[in-house]
């Protein structure tokens, strides 16, 4: 991370507390990893933290992460800005939490906007509220006491050495803050599992940006330099494994509330990227993500340096990616490619099945 990110984002964090603007709420402001590795390594469950921004696509993975109480142990959910602003992010983990009957699992709100840039939302594929299909409301549970940056600071200074999984299904804001406001959380991080970035595939915010890297490229930035093993679920594998109406059936006839819920989330959603590229299905990006930690037998992918583009034009927010090592850059991430679609549809049916 070059000094002057650095100085910027110290800054801005600065500025935010000075002048009573709030970058939180609540006040405050690789190496090769094997595939799999994340489950493999030992019989219990994964510690994990799953930070969000809910989003259609978001609210079946954490439907998805949690029914996996034996191989997922979510330590929380942290909520930032991005698909929609904090406060129905924040809602709509919380919905998620009551729609699974998972009240042990706390939800945080975190960063309201990016580290630098102007905010972005994407009301246009999530409904001004982030969820579309069914009907929104307000959860029984609040929010936990505090912000999401000063939880994962003091959950991962506290952790075991390279104890904790941290999945990014949005904007990597509350990461990044957290690196920069304490380096020692390393420590505590076995792994960080994202979803974002394209490189074959091309953009899906502008031609060569992927949405979650682009709403905070500098924070993103500061994830892949962090020196942390990172595995990355790209549009390069996401545009491949699509919905279709018979897969979205079969979560309807489970029978249950999930099921349900998911099919009619997944009808309304899945229209805007039919349409946007004329694909035969809707991709269910972040669930893929808790696809591959539950079962990374069904995806593929290598490990390639990969940087992000911070400068203004019009590669801003791309994920620069030297998949056939090119550069002889060091590699910084596992880049996955390729997932077996109907294998991610058969355990999302199977686990949403476990659920209320």
């Amino acid at each position: 991370m070059t000094k002057h990110i650095l100085e910027d984002a110290a800054m801005a964090r600065r500025n935010f507390l000075t002048h009573g603007g709030k970058l939180l709420t609540g006040g405050l402001l690789l190496s090769a990893l094997p595939m799999g590795s994340a489950l493999a390594a030992t019989a219990a469950p994964v510690p994990l933290i799953i930070d969000t921004d809910p989003g259609a696509d978001d609210v079946i993975a954490l439907l998805l992460a949690l029914s996996a109480r034996d191989k997922l142990d979510v330590r929380a959910l942290t909520t930032v800005a991005g698909n929609v602003q904090l406060n129905y992010t924040s809602r709509n983990a919380r919905m998620v939490r009551e729609w699974a009957n998972r009240p042990d699992v706390p939800v945080y709100a975190g960063c309201a906007r990016p580290m630098l840039r102007a905010p972005i939302y994407a009301a246009e594929v999530h409904g001004a509220e982030g969820v579309t299909g069914v009907k929104v409301f307000e959860p029984k549970q609040p929010l936990a006491k505090g912000n999401a940056v000063q939880y994962l600071i003091d959950t991962l200074t506290a952790a075991k050495p390279q104890s904790m999984t941290i999945v990014t299904l949005g904007p990597q804001t509350n990461l990044a803050m957290a690196l920069i406001e304490n380096p020692g959380i390393k420590q505590g991080i076995k792994e960080i599992v994202m979803m974002g970035g394209a490189h074959f595939n091309g953009g899906n915010i502008t031609p060569a940006a992927e949405f979650n890297v682009f709403a905070d490229p500098h924070a993103s930035d500061v994830v892949f330099k962090s020196g942390l093993p990172i595995t990355v679920i790209p549009l390069d594998v996401t545009h491949k494994m699509l919905t279709s109406p018979e897969r979205i059936d079969r979560l309807r006839k489970i029978g249950n509330q999930a099921g349900k819920i998911a099919a009619d989330i997944l009808d309304a959603y899945v229209e805007h990227d039919i349409k946007q590229y004329g694909l035969p299905g809707g991709p269910v990006h972040d669930a893929t993500t808790i696809g591959y930690l539950l079962r990374p037998d069904l995806f593929k992918g290598r490990m390639a340096n990969v940087e992000v583009d911070t400068r203004e034009g019009l590669t801003f927010g791309a994920t620069v990616v030297d998949y056939y090592r090119s550069t002889k850059r060091p590699e910084n991430a596992r880049w996955i490619t390729e997932g077996d679609t109907q294998g991610f549809f058969d355990l999302l049916t199977a686990q949403l099945a476990k659920l209320p």
